[in-house]
C-alpha cells in the first residue's frame, strides 16, 4: 500500500510508453528543487516499478528519497503553490504505475519517516513504517488491536489514507490522530481520526496531503496470545492468497458481497491477458509475470470489470491506485 496517491495522477502519460512531456509546472518545480538544499538528492527518470509489489511500470520524471521530517518540510516549501503532480510512496503495495511512468515528482518516505516507537499503549509511527513490522512490535510490547496488520504489506501512511484493514478490524479502530503535511500549502496540521472521514478503504485526505506520522492507541494484551494471533493470520493468508507480483485485492467489495465471488461467478478466475493473470487461488488478485507490463494489468482489470458488469450487473470499483494512465483505463 501507499502513503498518498490519487487513482490517476497528473497529465496522462503517452500510451506508447514514450517519455512523457515535461510540463511547465514540473519544470518550475525542478528549478525550485535545484536551488534547494535537497538538490543533491534529486534523481531524474527514476524507476518506480521496483518500488511496487507489481514490479512493473515506468520511471518518475523526478524522485526524491525523504528520510526525515526536516526534508519533508523542505519538499513542502518547494511544492507549495505548484500544480506539478506529486506521488508519495510507502511500500508500493497498492499501486500500479503506467509503463510510460509518472509525469511529476515522486517521494519515498524512508529513514526516520519509516520508524516507530511504543510508549505504554501509545504508538507513534512514521508514514513510511511497514505495517507487518509494526504489528509484530506491538505484540512484543504486550499490546493488542493491531495484529491484523501483520498480513498487510503496506505502510502506515497508506493505511491511514485507505483506512486499510482486515480480519475484523481497520485503522479507524486504532488511530488516535495523524500529522499531515500539505504539499500544496507548504504547511502541516494535526488531524484527529474522527476528522479524517475514515470509511471502507477511504478517507478525506487529498493526494497532496502526506501522512508524516500516525499516533495509535492500542489496548493491553497478552504477548503469547498475540503471537498466536499473528501466526494464525499469516497462515490464513498463505493458504488463501497468492504470492508473486500482485497488489493485494484489486477491487473493493460491494455492499453485502465479495468482489472475488463476483469475479469467479463471471468466469474470470484464471483469466490471462498478456503478462497478467487473475489468480486461480483468489479471483480478486491479479498477478504480473516477471518482466510484465502495467498495460496488461490494467487491460485485465478493465476486462474483469466488463465481465462482472455484464454477467452480475455490478460495477466493480478498483482498490488499486492507478498512476500515469489515461482517465478511464479502469474505472
Amino acid at each position: 500500500m501507499t502513503a498518498a496517491v490519487p487513482r490517476s495522477s497528473g497529465p496522462p502519460s503517452p500510451a506508447n510508453g514514450a517519455p512523457p512531456v515535461v510540463t511547465a509546472a514540473v519544470a518550475a518545480l525542478e528549478e525550485r528543487l535545484a536551488r534547494s538544499p535537497l538538490a543533491p538528492a534529486v534523481r531524474r527518470r527514476h524507476p518506480l516499478g521496483p518500488r511496487t509489489t507489481y514490479r512493473v511500470g515506468g520511471p518518475a520524471l523526478l524522485f526524491v528519497p525523504v528520510r526525515n521530517r526536516a526534508a519533508l518540510d523542505l519538499i513542502a516549501s518547494c511544492t507549495a503553490g505548484s500544480e506539478a503532480p506529486v506521488l508519495v510512496l510507502g511500500r508500493g503495495s497498492n499501486l500500479l504505475v503506467a509503463d510510460a511512468g509518472f509525469n511529476g515528482l515522486a517521494l519515498a518516505l524512508e529513514g526516520d519517516l519509516a520508524g516507530f516507537g511504543v510508549s505504554g499503549t501509545a504508538v507513534r509511527a512514521g508514514g513510511g513504517a511497514p505495517l507487518p513490522k509494526l504489528a509484530r512490535r506491538t505484540v512484543a510490547e504486550g499490546l493488542t488491536g493491531f495484529e491484523w496488520a501483520v498480513g498487510v504489506p503496506g505502510s502506515v501512511g497508506g493505511a491511514v489514507r485507505m483506512n486499510a484493514g482486515g480480519h475484523g478490524s481497520d485503522m479507524a479502530a486504532v488511530l488516535d490522530e495523524a500529522e499531515i503535511v500539505d504539499l500544496r500549502l507548504g504547511s502541516a496540521f494535526t488531524a484527529a481520526a474522527a476528522d479524517l472521514g475514515l470509511g471502507y478503504r477511504t478517507s478525506n485526505l487529498a493526494p497532496h496531503q502526506v501522512v508524516a506520522e500516525a499516533r495509535l492507541r492500542l489496548a493491553p494484551g497478552d504477548a503469547e496470545a498475540g503471537r498466536a494471533a499473528l501466526a494464525e493470520i499469516v497462515a490464513w493468508r498463505r493458504a488463501n492468497q497468492p504470492g508473486g507480483h500482485n497488489s493485494g485485492s484489486v477491487f473493493t467489495n460491494p455492499d453485502g458481497d465479495s468482489a472475488g465471488r463476483l469475479i469467479d461467478a463471471a468466469g474470470a478466475r484464471g483469466l490471462r491477458m498478456g503478462t497478467a493473470r487473475v489468480s486461480p487461488k483468489h479471483a480478486n488478485f491479479i498477478q504480473s509475470d516477471e518482466g510484465g507490463s502495467a498495460a496488461d494489468v490494467v487491460a485485465l482489470m478493465a476486462e474483469v470489470q466488463r465481465r462482472v458488469a455484464e454477467s452480475c450487473g455490478v460495477d466493480l470499483v478498483p482498490e488499486t491506485c492507478l498512476v500515469g494512465f489515461d482517465p478511464g483505463a479502469a474505472s
